[in-house]
């Protein structure tokens, strides 16, 4: 079972842009379809967007033109490219490897959008 590691989230201006990153464990990365999710206070866990082995992507409609999902699988790592941040972006956000009913997930890390 692979293991994620989160990392990239920070405190950022409304309009402004961030990187996260999902560093796999193991090279068997590339077989799962990697995810991001996301937590905001007081909300339940929602997806934000999904690559498959092959590379197709899927995104929440909030999130659409403003974010894009990529991975590397050479480099055991994903990535959420979030331009364009707003206030509801606020949230913990988390990456999911899945692979058939095998599941991983990070830590988290802690994105703020605020003035």
């Amino acid at each position: 079972q692979v293991q994620l590691v989160e990392s990239g989230g920070d405190l950022v201006q409304p309009g402004g842009s961030l990187r996260l990153s999902c560093a796999a464990s193991r090279s068997s990365f590339s077989f799962y379809m990697i995810s991001w999710y996301r937590q905001a206070p007081g909300k339940q866990r929602e997806f934000v967007a999904s690559i498959t082995r092959g590379g197709n992507t899927n995104y929440v409609e909030s999130v659409k033109g403003r974010f894009t999902i990529s991975r590397d699988n050479a480099k055991l790592t994903a990535w959420l490219q979030m331009n364009s941040l707003k206030l509801e972006d606020t949230a913990v956000y988390y990456c999911k490897a899945e692979l058939g009913s095998i599941e991983s997930w990070g830590q988290g890390t802690q994105v703020t959008v605020s003035s």
